[in-house]
Protein backbone atom coordinates (compact mmCIF):
# COMPACT_ATOMS: atom_id res chain seq x y z
CA UNK A 1 0.00 0.00 0.00
CA UNK A 2 1.11 3.77 -0.85
CA UNK A 3 0.01 6.38 1.14
CA UNK A 4 0.20 9.63 -0.21
CA UNK A 5 0.61 12.17 2.82
CA UNK A 6 0.62 16.16 2.97
CA UNK A 7 3.45 17.25 5.66
CA UNK A 8 1.63 20.40 5.79
CA UNK A 9 3.51 24.03 5.37
CA UNK A 10 6.92 23.05 7.72
CA UNK A 11 6.52 23.17 10.93
CA UNK A 12 6.84 19.73 12.31
CA UNK A 13 3.12 19.62 14.79
CA UNK A 14 0.94 20.86 11.50
CA UNK A 15 1.27 17.82 9.94
CA UNK A 16 -2.15 16.11 10.48
CA UNK A 17 -2.41 13.08 13.44
CA UNK A 18 -2.94 10.90 10.86
CA UNK A 19 -0.04 11.48 8.61
CA UNK A 20 2.09 11.43 11.42
CA UNK A 21 0.43 8.02 12.04
CA UNK A 22 0.96 6.66 8.86
CA UNK A 23 4.68 8.43 8.80
CA UNK A 24 5.09 6.53 12.03
CA UNK A 25 4.20 3.39 10.39
CA UNK A 26 6.35 3.36 6.54
CA UNK A 27 8.91 0.96 5.69
CA UNK A 28 9.80 2.74 3.32
CA UNK A 29 9.31 7.05 3.03
CA UNK A 30 10.16 9.05 -0.04
CA UNK A 31 9.75 12.82 0.74
CA UNK A 32 10.25 15.94 -1.17
CA UNK A 33 13.40 16.96 0.05
CA UNK A 34 13.44 20.21 -1.43
CA UNK A 35 10.19 21.75 0.56
CA UNK A 36 9.48 19.25 3.34
CA UNK A 37 10.62 20.00 6.57
CA UNK A 38 13.38 17.22 7.66
CA UNK A 39 12.42 17.33 11.31
CA UNK A 40 9.26 15.13 10.28
CA UNK A 41 11.62 12.37 9.62
CA UNK A 42 12.13 11.75 13.08
CA UNK A 43 8.71 10.38 13.19
CA UNK A 44 10.20 7.74 11.24
CA UNK A 45 10.08 4.21 13.08
CA UNK A 46 14.44 2.76 12.94
CA UNK A 47 14.99 0.85 10.15
CA UNK A 48 12.98 2.53 7.76
CA UNK A 49 14.00 3.37 3.82
CA UNK A 50 14.28 7.33 3.18
CA UNK A 51 14.69 8.21 0.50
CA UNK A 52 14.66 11.95 -1.18
CA UNK A 53 12.52 12.54 -4.30
CA UNK A 54 14.76 16.01 -4.95
CA UNK A 55 17.16 13.42 -6.25
CA UNK A 56 14.96 11.59 -8.09
CA UNK A 57 13.27 10.93 -11.28
CA UNK A 58 9.28 10.25 -11.24
CA UNK A 59 10.47 6.66 -13.05
CA UNK A 60 13.10 5.86 -9.86
CA UNK A 61 10.51 6.88 -7.55
CA UNK A 62 7.92 4.64 -8.94
CA UNK A 63 10.75 1.85 -8.81
CA UNK A 64 10.87 2.67 -5.18
CA UNK A 65 7.23 1.70 -4.47
CA UNK A 66 7.09 -1.18 -6.43
CA UNK A 67 9.88 -2.88 -5.32
CA UNK A 68 8.09 -2.00 -1.28
CA UNK A 69 5.39 -3.33 -2.67
CA UNK A 70 6.76 -6.41 -3.76
CA UNK A 71 8.13 -6.94 -0.64
CA UNK A 72 4.76 -6.52 1.70
CA UNK A 73 5.98 -3.37 2.60
CA UNK A 74 4.32 0.28 3.40
CA UNK A 75 5.05 3.36 1.38
CA UNK A 76 4.57 7.04 2.69
CA UNK A 77 4.77 9.32 -0.45
CA UNK A 78 5.28 12.44 1.84
CA UNK A 79 4.14 15.61 -0.35
CA UNK A 80 4.87 19.67 1.03
CA UNK A 81 1.30 21.13 2.34
CA UNK A 82 -1.35 19.55 0.49
CA UNK A 83 -0.35 16.66 -2.63
CA UNK A 84 -3.21 18.28 -4.29
CA UNK A 85 -2.15 21.40 -4.95
CA UNK A 86 0.96 21.52 -7.10
CA UNK A 87 1.71 17.90 -6.02
CA UNK A 88 2.56 16.06 -9.34
CA UNK A 89 0.11 13.46 -7.34
CA UNK A 90 -1.76 12.82 -10.57
CA UNK A 91 0.85 11.86 -12.88
CA UNK A 92 1.72 9.11 -9.52
CA UNK A 93 -1.48 8.01 -8.71
CA UNK A 94 -2.30 7.14 -12.66
CA UNK A 95 0.79 5.23 -12.70
CA UNK A 96 0.13 2.90 -9.36
CA UNK A 97 -3.33 2.40 -10.97
CA UNK A 98 -1.61 0.92 -13.79
CA UNK A 99 0.51 -0.95 -12.24
CA UNK A 100 -2.45 -2.38 -9.63
CA UNK A 101 -0.95 -1.02 -6.45
CA UNK A 102 -3.47 0.38 -3.97
CA UNK A 103 -2.78 3.69 -2.81
CA UNK A 104 -4.44 6.83 -0.65
CA UNK A 105 -4.32 10.02 0.22
CA UNK A 106 -4.00 11.79 3.29
CA UNK A 107 -4.73 15.54 3.20
CA UNK A 108 -2.35 18.04 4.24
CA UNK A 109 -2.37 21.98 5.45
CA UNK A 110 -1.12 24.08 2.68
CA UNK A 111 1.41 26.47 3.07
CA UNK A 112 -1.00 28.75 1.56
CA UNK A 113 -3.18 28.41 4.86
CA UNK A 114 -0.19 29.27 6.99
CA UNK A 115 0.31 32.19 5.41
CA UNK A 116 -2.79 33.55 5.45
CA UNK A 117 -2.13 32.45 9.44
CA UNK A 118 1.39 34.38 9.10
CA UNK A 119 -0.88 37.85 6.94
CA UNK A 120 -3.74 37.47 10.03
CA UNK A 121 -5.65 37.78 7.12
CA UNK A 122 -9.08 36.20 5.91
CA UNK A 123 -9.36 35.34 1.71
CA UNK A 124 -13.53 35.77 1.60
CA UNK A 125 -14.28 39.60 3.15
CA UNK A 126 -18.09 40.49 3.08
CA UNK A 127 -17.80 43.36 0.15
CA UNK A 128 -14.36 43.08 -0.68
CA UNK A 129 -14.14 39.70 -2.26
CA UNK A 130 -15.65 36.43 -1.75
CA UNK A 131 -13.56 34.36 -4.34
CA UNK A 132 -9.38 33.09 -3.97
CA UNK A 133 -7.58 32.79 -6.90
CA UNK A 134 -4.46 30.01 -6.43
CA UNK A 135 -2.79 29.79 -9.72
CA UNK A 136 1.18 30.57 -10.54
CA UNK A 137 3.02 32.45 -12.87
CA UNK A 138 4.18 30.83 -16.60
CA UNK A 139 7.88 29.77 -16.58
CA UNK A 140 9.25 26.37 -17.67
CA UNK A 141 5.89 25.14 -17.12
CA UNK A 142 3.26 26.38 -19.48
CA UNK A 143 -0.49 27.21 -17.97
CA UNK A 144 -2.98 26.40 -20.30
CA UNK A 145 -4.72 29.41 -22.24
CA UNK A 146 -6.77 31.71 -20.50
CA UNK A 147 -5.32 31.48 -17.29
CA UNK A 148 -2.41 33.91 -17.84
CA UNK A 149 -1.64 35.55 -14.65
CA UNK A 150 -3.00 39.28 -16.72
CA UNK A 151 -6.31 37.44 -17.07
CA UNK A 152 -6.66 36.00 -13.60
CA UNK A 153 -5.99 39.81 -12.42
CA UNK A 154 -8.70 40.96 -14.15
CA UNK A 155 -11.10 39.29 -11.71
CA UNK A 156 -10.00 41.60 -8.95
CA UNK A 157 -10.19 38.58 -6.62
CA UNK A 158 -8.25 37.83 -3.23
CA UNK A 159 -5.06 35.93 -5.63
CA UNK A 160 -2.39 33.41 -4.10
CA UNK A 161 0.78 32.56 -6.64
CA UNK A 162 2.56 29.50 -5.85
CA UNK A 163 6.00 28.89 -7.76
CA UNK A 164 6.32 32.58 -8.85
CA UNK A 165 9.01 34.28 -6.19
CA UNK A 166 11.67 33.88 -8.59
CA UNK A 167 9.83 36.19 -10.99
CA UNK A 168 8.53 38.56 -9.18
CA UNK A 169 9.76 41.36 -12.54
CA UNK A 170 7.30 39.40 -14.33
CA UNK A 171 4.70 39.04 -11.57
CA UNK A 172 4.32 42.69 -11.26
CA UNK A 173 4.07 43.43 -14.99
CA UNK A 174 1.38 40.70 -14.92
CA UNK A 175 -0.91 42.00 -12.44
CA UNK A 176 -0.40 45.83 -14.11
CA UNK A 177 -1.30 44.64 -17.42
CA UNK A 178 -4.21 42.81 -16.09
CA UNK A 179 -5.80 46.26 -14.36
CA UNK A 180 -4.62 46.11 -11.14
CA UNK A 181 -4.05 49.42 -10.11
CA UNK A 182 -0.45 49.60 -8.46
CA UNK A 183 -1.59 50.77 -5.24
CA UNK A 184 -3.19 47.23 -4.70
CA UNK A 185 -2.11 45.45 -1.70
CA UNK A 186 0.47 42.97 -1.86
CA UNK A 187 2.43 40.68 0.26
CA UNK A 188 5.23 37.57 0.12
CA UNK A 189 4.79 35.75 2.65
CA UNK A 190 8.42 33.17 3.00
CA UNK A 191 9.04 29.64 4.45
CA UNK A 192 5.26 30.26 5.85
CA UNK A 193 5.10 28.45 9.59
CA UNK A 194 9.02 27.64 9.76
CA UNK A 195 11.03 29.35 12.36
CA UNK A 196 12.32 31.78 9.97
CA UNK A 197 9.00 32.75 8.36
CA UNK A 198 9.12 36.20 7.15
CA UNK A 199 6.53 38.84 6.57
CA UNK A 200 7.06 41.37 3.27
CA UNK A 201 3.83 43.70 2.94
CA UNK A 202 4.12 45.69 -0.26
CA UNK A 203 1.88 46.90 -3.67
CA UNK A 204 1.36 45.50 -6.68
CA UNK A 205 3.70 48.21 -8.00
CA UNK A 206 6.59 47.40 -5.44
CA UNK A 207 6.38 43.87 -5.60
CA UNK A 208 9.59 43.46 -7.55
CA UNK A 209 11.80 46.09 -5.51
CA UNK A 210 10.27 45.09 -1.90
CA UNK A 211 11.32 41.02 -3.09
CA UNK A 212 14.35 41.76 -4.41
CA UNK A 213 15.00 43.90 -1.35
CA UNK A 214 14.42 41.41 0.83
CA UNK A 215 16.35 38.89 -1.27
CA UNK A 216 13.06 36.55 -1.81
CA UNK A 217 13.86 33.90 -4.59
CA UNK A 218 12.03 30.83 -3.54
CA UNK A 219 9.92 29.20 -1.00
CA UNK A 220 7.70 32.02 -0.67
CA UNK A 221 3.98 32.72 -1.51
CA UNK A 222 2.75 36.10 -3.30
CA UNK A 223 -0.44 37.31 -2.20
CA UNK A 224 -2.08 39.90 -4.03
CA UNK A 225 -5.72 41.83 -3.24
CA UNK A 226 -7.78 44.33 -1.25
CA UNK A 227 -8.24 41.40 1.60
CA UNK A 228 -5.26 42.23 2.94
CA UNK A 229 -6.07 45.98 3.87
CA UNK A 230 -9.62 47.26 3.46
CA UNK A 231 -12.78 48.19 4.79
CA UNK A 232 -14.91 45.37 4.95
CA UNK A 233 -18.74 44.13 5.80
CA UNK A 234 -19.21 42.23 9.38
CA UNK A 235 -20.46 38.67 8.78
CA UNK A 236 -24.42 38.55 8.75
CA UNK A 237 -24.14 35.47 10.57
CA UNK A 238 -23.36 37.03 13.75
CA UNK A 239 -25.74 40.61 12.98
CA UNK A 240 -27.93 40.20 16.16
CA UNK A 241 -30.69 41.01 13.74
CA UNK A 242 -30.12 38.32 11.06
CA UNK A 243 -31.93 34.65 11.89
CA UNK A 244 -30.65 31.35 10.98
CA UNK A 245 -31.81 28.21 11.82
CA UNK A 246 -30.11 28.22 15.06
CA UNK A 247 -31.58 31.35 16.46
CA UNK A 248 -34.56 34.36 15.72
CA UNK A 249 -33.00 37.41 14.92
CA UNK A 250 -33.60 40.84 16.87
CA UNK A 251 -35.14 44.31 15.55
Amino acid sequence: MVHFVGAGPGAPDLITLRGAKLLGEADTVIYAGSLVNPALLDNCKEGCEIRNSAEMTLDEVLAVMERAEAEGKTTVRLHTGDPSLYGALREQTDALRARGILFDVTPGISSLFAAAAALGAEFTLPGVSQSLIVTRMKGRTAVPEGEALRDMARHGASTALFLSAGMLDAVQEELLTGGLPADTPAALVCRASWPDERVIRCTVGTLADAGAAAGVTRTALVFVGRFLDAPYEKSRLYDPSFTTGYRRGRP
